[in-house]
């Protein structure tokens, strides 16, 4: 294996762990949110928004420990991330999170845009890569669909 080959898994892998940090700012974000709604909104908000981001978050971290197996790299490990103050209330916790989504989505596509995943030889994470991506990508509408109700 060439060195620029080696080199160029390890920025997929690093690049792949920024991504699986910021969804997990928005997992914090969410989980913030939640334990400040009543009931049935709370139940909304895990439905539509924090369980597709907790998919996300275990499909990139498979993503992750896979690619890594395969090609012989360091495995990292993944702190969980700070919600932040509750002084922010709801909406600055979702507003955290569609920012947190939109930055990981921002860098796992301009990881499939590169081809780098097929350049390193490894066309299987671009796939797993756009299912991630998948996941996340309504996350802003949903959120925006979600912060009509608060207030009614």
């Amino acid at each position: 294996m060439s060195y620029v080959t080696a080199e160029a898994r390890q920025q997929l892998l690093d690049a792949v762990a920024v991504a699986i940090n910021e969804i997990g700012v928005a997992l914090a974000a969410l989980g913030a949110a939640y334990e400040q709604l009543d009931e049935h909104t709370a139940d909304r908000l895990e439905d539509e928004l924090f369980r597709p981001v907790q998919v996300a978050y275990g499909r990139a971290k498979r993503t992750h420990a896979g690619f890594a197996d395969r090609y012989g790299l360091p495995q990292r490990t993944f702190d969980p991330a700070s919600a932040g103050l509750p002084s922010q209330g709801v909406k600055g916790f979702l507003a955290n999170a569609v920012e947190a989504v939109g930055e990981a989505d921002a860098t796992l596509a301009e990881l499939q845009d590169s081809m780098m995943p097929v350049e390193v030889g490894d066309p299987e994470v671009r796939a797993q890569i756009a299912e991630v991506r998948e996941l996340v990508g309504s996350l802003p509408e949903r959120a925006r669909q979600l912060e009509r109700v608060f207030g009614r």
